[in-house]
């Protein structure tokens, strides 16, 4: 959809203006934009600067540059380049990689044909992936945590009558919305109870002092729809759903929905991908994973992304079932279940009705010093973890990062940690300083000032300030996460998705011991997400590895505007040459884009665009 000032242009100028007239204006904008040019200050004079009132000062010259822009695209004649097209209606939900009938037909089995094969489905097509036909913007946060539209994913009724996890059970259907919790707030009470319940058979006296634990980062497989997690999210912890692909009843859509960290993931036949010593806590309620199946190579999976002193928590009626009738605390479990979590140096702490706890040894010792102990040591530490077999070794126990989560500062990164990261002090510092003050100039940005109109929604009226909604974000090359560090500072209420690229610096465990989130990710290929789930997305610099990997920047921007909501936001930040190439494939992709011209003698150049809401 284009803006109304785009409109407004092309009835005054008609669909073939003369060339010589469209020549004169042409020359008399670019004389104006001189004039103006030389009475005032610079948009965007650098990232480095704190916010001044420059952005707003220049905004005529903006608009100006827009109609410069639009008579250029105009002055193209018969070589105007065409949108893409929308795709039909059975893509509303696409996620790419999940494609069960032809892993079926590649010869995967026993599960891994539910897995991701992206080398299986070369299905990509250049069309939009468009919103479905009730799709509604979501309502701000917090609001939109507790109340969703049922038009905005993809769940029948009969999942909502279906037994489940704690959370999946209780949700409520009232007219097109969906709610996660009643008014009695039976439902927060029962997520509370249950984290309070958690707290107390780890030895604490409440779920409030899990962060005085060590507990930070929470993997949350098979989340139900992310009332735990929203929990966790409220007691100042950085929780993440992970959860198998599945066609309806999305546990990842449902969770990113309602503004809640989540990721398509599975323990099925490759590792996840995150590093070894990864989260304090793997918690697993009805998540339907037989843990000791396959000679115990997912309880393997889950001691590799623990840290030492981290906690294995399982809610499982199964479990139960098949404890020991004696009663005994070591005799709660299955046998073989037992017997494997002592071979990997659990020690098992407490056991109420269905849920018991596991805690991962804090002593790298143990693993070669038990005699119960049968499991070797990896040779070679899994430095780039992303989608490798499971291997049947103990990870990490070598790692300068092997530090119990009990000893742990408070979550920022001394000089002597960097170091032994093998990160510079001086240039971690740095770029902490550089996104303090870049992130104030991305939200004077993020405003309906840059766009003469902001784009609107279909069958509504201007919509009222705020504009836009921000608060899934993801970071496509985190670098340090000094962008989700910023947002911490500035107490905004956003979180951010980290993605480290394969093929760069691995900088993630650098990440996640900072207590953020974070994976890995090949961006020649596309992300584990269903459409729609975030509402702004950054790039610094990614544009640049693409080409130096060989990957297609059409392909990522594709990627792009499929896992971005309407209405949502893109900032991308690189070399001239790519961001001018990157602003023509956004106009075709419909996007409202403009160029910023960061001023500060470098050829980089930042391109802001805005995703419309577009039906048809």
């Amino acid at each position: 959809m284009r803006s109304s000032w785009f409109n407004k242009l092309h009835l005054f100028f008609g669909p073939r203006p003369p060339l010589n007239w469209l020549l004169l204006c042409l020359v008399s904008v670019l004389v104006v934009i001189v004039l103006l040019g030389s009475s005032s200050s610079s948009v965007y004079d650098s990232l480095n600067a704190s916010v001044s009132p420059a952005i707003y000062t220049n905004y005529r010259r903006l608009k100006e540059q827009a109609v410069s822009d639009y008579l250029e695209l105009r002055n193209l004649g018969a070589n105007h380049v065409k949108d893409f097209d929308l795709c039909g209606k059975e893509r509303e939900n696409y996620v790419p990689c999940y494609n069960v009938s032809a892993n079926l037909l590649a010869g995967f089995k026993d599960g891994e044909e539910f897995d991701r094969h992206c080398e299986v489905s070369q299905d990509r097509q250049h069309c939009l992936v468009r919103p479905p036909k009730d799709y509604k913007i979501p309502l701000t946060w917090p609001i939109g945590r507790d109340v969703i539209w049922s038009g905005n994913v993809k769940l029948s009724k009969d999942q909502f009558l279906s037994s489940g996890s704690m959370t999946k059970r209780l949700m409520l259907l009232e007219e097109n919305q969906i709610s996660f919790h009643s008014d009695d707030g039976m439902i927060i009470d029962d997520v509370k109870d249950y984290s309070h319940q958690i707290a107390e058979m780890i030895g604490l006296g409440s779920d409030t002092e899990f962060l005085k634990a060590g507990v930070r980062t929470v993997l949350d497989i098979g989340c139900g729809f992310g009332s735990f997690g929203a929990h966790l999210l409220s007691l100042k912890l950085m929780p993440v759903c992970m959860a198998s692909y599945e066609s309806t009843g999305s546990q990842v859509q449902v969770a990113l929905e309602r503004g809640l960290p989540a990721i398509i993931g599975n323990f099925i036949s490759r590792q996840l991908p995150f590093p070894s010593l990864s989260y304090d806590m793997v918690h697993c309620a009805l998540c339907g994973i037989i843990w000791d199946d396959k000679d115990g190579i997912f309880l393997i999976e889950v001691d590799r992304v623990l840290k030492p002193g981290g906690y294995f928590v399982l809610t499982s009626p199964r479990s139960r079932k098949e404890g020991s009738s004696t009663g005994s605390k070591q005799g709660s479990m299955s046998t073989p279940f037992e017997e494997f979590t002592q071979k990997i140096c659990w020690n098992f702490l407490a056991q109420q009705e269905d849920t018991f706890i596991w805690q991962k040894t804090a002593d790298a010792h143990c693993y070669i010093s038990s005699k119960q102990n049968t499991m070797p040591l990896c040779q070679k530490e899994d430095v780039q973890s992303y989608y490798q077999p499971h291997v049947h070794c103990i990870s990490g126990t070598t790692s300068k990062r092997w530090i119990p989560i009990q000893d742990r500062s408070s979550g920022s990164l001394g000089s002597a940690e960097l170091e032994d990261r093998g990160v510079d002090p001086e240039d971690f510092f740095e770029d902490m300083e550089f996104w303090r003050s870049g992130l104030r100039n991305y939200w004077s940005l993020l405003s309906p000032l840059i766009f003469s109109d902001h784009p609107k929604r279909p069958g509504d009226e201007d919509p009222l300030p705020p504009y836009n909604m921000i608060r899934n974000v993801m970071d496509l090359n985190a670098h340090y996460g000094g962008l989700s560090a910023a947002f911490v500072e500035a107490s905004k209420s956003v979180w951010v998705m980290n993605v480290v690229p394969l093929g760069a610096r691995n900088t993630l465990p650098v990440i996640l011991d900072r207590g953020f989130l974070g994976v890995l990710h090949d961006w020649c290929k596309p992300f584990p997400t269903y459409p729609r789930t975030y509402d702004m997305l950054h790039a610094k610099g990614l544009l640049s590895h693409l080409a130096s990997e060989g990957c297609s920047m059409i392909n990522l921007l594709f990627e792009m505007d499929r896992i971005l909501r309407p209405e949502g936001w893109i900032i991308i930040s690189d070399k001239v040459g790519l961001i001018e190439k990157a602003r023509a494939l956004a106009t075709q992709l419909r996007w409202e884009a403009r160029v910023i011209d960061l001023q500060n003698g470098s050829d980089q150049r930042l391109l802001l665009c805005q995703k419309p809401f577009v039906r048809k």
